[in-house]
């Protein structure tokens, strides 16, 4: 190695010393190669000033010892590859401090290369790696600065596949957050699309427009904090959420204006039944109008409904002039029943005596008493309506009673019935002795299952016999 205070052979002549200024403070550093009178245009060496760094510590200083060396004049060259390169000068001070200035520029680019590195390795965001990678090998290209620059080179070279790796892994992530924002968008599409197909008809109108509202925000918030899906994708996908929203509008316009309309006609049809009901109000002509009263209320069952307040309203008008009717209606017959109040005393009378027939013991007399009542009850007259049902249904109880007795006697007294039953007992008869005889024959072969079936038949033909023989006494 050259002797200190003399330039490596074949290097280029060591910079002019900067003129003495403030007690230690370094004359401007040049860069190696180039002399203090080099033109401007060349690379601005880094001047230490009042406001500079800290030199770098004693450990520090004794690592760069091993990468460089200070000449008397305060010279500062640094190592790389066996060959010396100047870093720049630093006049006035000791031979620590020259090479504590460059080795602390070394220290501040090697700490940034290690947080780089503590980034790439805990999967940071990669965003300005690259060009923080590049301009560090800037800086360490420059050879101004003190240390190991070639292992803080590969250090920084081994740095660019590993963020290539890590800016693919983003790509991947991003690539399938958008996969996902796609279909979240896809999702909000169809599903208005789906609202929008809706029958108008059958559409809950105030659901349907709640959540289509609501689709629109979840739009806008993919679009404001959601990644960018594309251009053409987005435009295509908001092409058609605008188209299915605008369809949507369109119906629901279309039908409320529908409705409006059919609001309008169903005002006008029910206020012309409204009229007819009014102009019955006043009738007296109870059954008839009555009978209209309920051809009205038809007619207003099968007209349009209106909206809910104005078929409310319709509605009320049209009852109001129906109770009028009614309530004099009402009022008539409770003076009427008023009226009839003596009859059914009368008739809850013959009601008594007509139920004192039953259970009937001798027909003839029941007739005779139940006709005479019967007189009696068409001369009582008319009983209140809310009696009439009653008192009719418990008279006809009675007439039921004894017209089933008198059918009866009638059938057992039936010159027909009685030959037909006589006829049947014959043949029975007839039948119960062939069976017999039978049975007597199987018996004496010993064919004991013909025996016993011919047993079994014989006894349900005792049992018939029996049976119609007490028929035929009812009939005597």
């Amino acid at each position: 190695m050259p002797k200190p205070g003399a330039p490596k052979p074949g290097a280029p002549a060591a910079p002019a010393q900067a003129s003495p200024g403030p007690a230690r403070t370094p004359a401007a550093v040049q860069p190696s190669g180039t002399p203090s009178s080099a033109p401007a245009s060349s690379p601005t060496p880094t001047t230490p000033s009042a406001a500079a760094p800290a030199l770098a510590s004693p450990e520090s200083v004794a690592r760069a010892r091993a990468f460089g060396r200070v000449t008397e004049d305060g010279h500062v060259y640094v190592v790389v590859d066996g060959e010396e390169i100047l870093c720049g000068q630093f006049p006035d001070a000791t031979e620590d401090e020259a090479l504590g200035y460059f080795a602390r520029k070394f220290d501040d680019v090697e700490a940034q290369v290690t947080l780089l590195e503590q980034r790439v390795a805990a999967g940071a965001p990669s965003a300005d790696m690259q060009s923080t990678v590049d301009h560090l090998a800037e800086q360490v290209g420059q050879r101004t600065m003190l240390g190991d620059v070639k292992a803080l080179e590969s250090r920084l070279e081994s740095l660019r596949p590993a963020i290539r790796d890590l800016e693919a892994v983003e790509r991947a992530a991003h690539e399938a957050q958008r996969a996902q924002n796609v279909a979240a968008r896809e999702a909000i599409v169809a599903e208005a699309e789906q609202i929008a197909a809706q029958d108008p008809q059958r559409t809950q109108w105030k659901q349907s427009s709640a959540r289509m509202a609501e689709l629109f925000d979840q739009w806008k918030t993919h679009q404001k904090s959601g990644i960018r899906l594309g251009r053409a994708a987005e435009d295509a996908l908001w092409k058609r959420f605008r188209t299915a929203r605008t369809t949507f509008d369109r119906h629901r316009r279309a039908f409320f204006s529908q409705l409006d309309a059919d609001n309008t006609e169903a005002k006008k049809a029910k206020e012309a039944l409204i009229a007819e009901a009014e102009a019955l109000s006043g009738s007296t002509d109870w059954g008839p109008t009555a009978a209209e009263y309920r051809r009205l209320m038809d007619r207003w069952k099968e007209s349009k409904r209106a909206s809910k307040k104005d078929d409310d309203a319709l509605w009320a008008r049209f009852r109001a002039a129906q109770d009028t009717f009614f309530a004099a209606r009402k009022a008539d017959n409770d003076r009427i029943d008023e009226e009839f109040e003596g009859n059914l005393a009368v008739k809850e009378q013959l009601l008594a005596e007509a139920k004192a027939l039953l259970p009937v013991t001798d027909v003839k007399a029941a007739k005779r008493a139940l006709g005479d009542i019967l007189d009696r009850w068409e001369q009582a007259g008319k009983v209140p309506r809310a009696h009439m049902r009653r008192v009719e249904a418990e008279l006809r109880t009675v007439e039921d009673a004894v017209r089933q007795v008198e059918d009866e006697k009638w059938q057992r007294s039936n010159p027909e019935t009685k030959a037909r039953s006589n006829s049947m007992l014959t043949q029975l008869e007839s039948k119960i002795e062939d069976q017999e005889e039978a049975l007597v024959r199987a018996q004496a072969t010993g064919d004991a299952k013909r025996a016993a079936k011919l047993e079994g038949e014989l006894a349900t033909s005792r049992q018939w016999l029996e049976t119609l023989r007490r028929s035929a006494a009812d009939l005597r």
